[in-house]
């Protein structure tokens, strides 16, 4: 078995800075060869440490944003303005982009799209509960109010 220290994150053996055991071949013929692992020394291991504070350090950082947007999102209610028939059917869909867009105008807060955790387009008028995942461990719901344009 082989000692190596992870240099990017990886989703079956750890994240960036990690200390893993791998067998001899799975650490030279991949791991090594294609820069994702080191071996681990000690001068590298003690530089795997550091790698290790500063990602816990910026994932907290990460985490405390996240529930701060998280905060100031669960407690309004966006608007979303789109064209519907007379049955509250829309004419097309409020997607996960046109949300986004919706927040950012009325919020300032500018988020990712791929964040949206929206199983399917929105198709009729109302309000509707669309599920957000800004870090691993903040996740919320945004109330999404859909109305007649």
């Amino acid at each position: 078995m082989t000692r190596v220290v992870l240099r990017s994150d990886h989703d079956l053996l750890g994240k960036r800075g990690d200390i893993i055991e791998v067998s001899d071949g799975y650490a030279r013929n991949y791991l090594l060869p294609k820069g994702l692992a080191i071996v681990a020394t000690d001068g590298v291991t003690a530089q795997a440490r550091a790698m290790r504070r500063a990602r816990d350090s910026r994932d907290a950082r990460d985490r405390e944003a996240a529930e701060t947007v998280a905060r100031k999102l669960v407690a309004m209610v966006i608007r979303v303005p789109a064209k519907a028939g007379s049955g509250g059917k829309l004419f097309g869909s409020v997607t996960a982009g046109d949300i986004v867009d919706a927040i950012a105008a009325q919020t300032e807060v500018q988020l990712d799209r791929r964040r949206m955790r929206l199983p399917e387009p929105i198709k009729t008028l109302g309000t509707h509960e669309v599920p957000v995942k800004l870090h691993a461990d903040v996740e919320f719901q945004v109330t999404v109010d859909v109305v007649k344009a």
